[in-house]
C-alpha cells in the first residue's frame, strides 16, 4: 500500500501507540491534534518530555520521584520517621497521600516480583530496603507493606517478611500488610481515597 501519510507523522503516530492504553486511533487523534495547536504549545509539550529524563531522579532515601536532591515528603520533618509504607510504585504514594490518612515516609520497590517476566527480588528494590530498614531499625515501630492485593503483590509481600525476619536481627518493629477495603486484583493507584483509608485503618499484623 502506498505511504500517504508523510514520515515525521507516522513516526510520531507510532511512538504515541507505544503508551499503554494509546490504540492506533488514538494516537492518530493525539498526533492530529498536536499538527494544529501553536508551534509554542507545541514545543512546551516536547520540553516537559525531555524534562522527564533530564531533571526527575531517584529520592535516595525513599526512591521516590524528585527534582531536588531529596523528596518533599522525605525533607518534611513534620512526618512521622517511625512509619516506612512499602510501595510498587510512585503513583501509589500520589493515591495514598490523598486520602491524608497517612503521616509517615515511604518506599517505592520499583515493581514487584513476577517469575513469569523474569523479575527475581534483586530486580527490584527489595536488598535496598532491607539494607535501609537495618540501619534504621533502632527508629522504626511500624513497617507496612502496601503492594497490590495481586498474585505478585502478595508473593512480593510475604517476600520482604520473610526477609525481614531472616536478614535483620533484633529488630522490634511490627510488620503489617493493608487489607480491608482493596478488592483483590485491585491497583492502589486507582481505589479512591475512601477505599485506601480503609485499607489503612484495616491493616493487619503479620
Amino acid at each position: 500500500m502506498k505511504q500517504i501519510i508523510p514520515e515525521s507523522v507516522q513516526k510520531l503516530i507510532n511512538e504515541f501507540a507505544k503508551l499503554p492504553g494509546i490504540g492506533p486511533k488514538s494516537a492518530s487523534r493525539l498526533t492530529f491534534y498536536l499538527l494544529h495547536k501553536p508551534e509554542n504549545q507545541v514545543k512546551n509539550l516536547g520540553d516537559a518530555i525531555m524534562n522527564l529524563k533530564n531533571k526527575i531522579k531517584k529520592c535516595p532515601q525513599c526512591m521516590n520521584i524528585t527534582d531536588m536532591e531529596i523528596c518533599l515528603i522525605c525533607a518534611d520533618k513534620r512526618r512521622d520517621k517511625a512509619k516506612i509504607l512499602i510501595v510498587e510504585n510512585p503513583l501509589d504514594i500520589i493515591a495514598l497521600e490523598k486520602t491524608q490518612e497517612y503521616n509517615g515516609m515511604y518506599f517505592v520497590l520499583g515493581g514487584v516480583i513476577s517469575p513469569v517476566d523474569g523479575i527475581g527480588p534483586d530486580d527490584i528494590r527489595i536488598p535496598d530496603l532491607i539494607k535501609k530498614l537495618n540501619e534504621e531499625k533502632n527508629q522504626v515501630n511500624e513497617v507496612i507493606i502496601a503492594t497490590n492485593p495481586d498474585l505478585e503483590g502478595e508473593a512480593t509481600a510475604m517476600y520482604i517478611q520473610k526477609q525481614i525476619q531472616n536478614q535483620i536481627k533484633n529488630y522490634r518493629f511490627k510488620i503489617t500488610r493493608i487489607a480491608r477495603g482493596l478488592p483483590v486484583g485491585g491497583d492502589l493507584e486507582y481505589a479512591d481515597e475512601v477505599t485506601l483509608s480503609q485499607a489503612l485503618e484495616g491493616r493487619k499484623e503479620y
